[in-house]
């Protein structure tokens, strides 16, 4: 997000932790089926191509275990954002090329119920990371390139 390791919150890191043990549970059950050979020992066609299937989710459920394990290990290692720098977290007031102002929370995970969220991996949220007040910062939208200045860091 900023090159370095990000910070997370208490809501995010218990959502991934609560995802990391869900996941973890799938995995087993999933790998069980394959140690098992899916209890079904005929061999066609269909048997293997469901056993190929089961094995292309156990890479699936391990690639996404892997990054929230990176991701919860990375923001144990990671310092709060300087005072006044924008990082996960943080409160900003943003000023956009219309004028109009609106102030966002930067947050690990998106909630679709929650307008004012913005994700530190958003086009917006990357923008704004690191950044402090004063700044203006750029980031593409489907509509194209915008920019918004950061008025304050809360």
């Amino acid at each position: 997000m900023t090159g370095g390791p990000e910070p997370i919150d208490a809501d995010a890191r218990t959502a991934l932790e609560k995802e990391l043990a869900e996941l973890r549970a799938e995995r087993d059950s999933v790998a069980a089926t394959l140690r098992d050979g899916g209890g079904d020992q005929t061999g066609d066609r269909a048997d293997q191509a469901d056993e190929l299937m089961r094995a292309d989710e156990a890479d699936r459920l391990n690639g996404r275990i892997r990054e929230i394990e990176d991701r919860l290990e990375a923001a144990s290692a990671a310092a709060p954002p300087a005072a006044g720098t924008v990082g996960v977290g943080s409160s900003v007031t943003v000023r956009f090329d219309d004028g109009t102002e609106s102030t966002v929370q930067i947050a690990e995970l998106a909630d679709a119920l929650d307008s004012s969220l913005v994700t530190g991996d958003s086009p917006l949220g990357k923008a704004l990371l690191g950044h402090g007040a004063g700044d203006t910062v750029t980031y593409e939208t489907p509509g194209g390139r915008a920019t918004a200045t950061v008025v304050s860091v809360g």
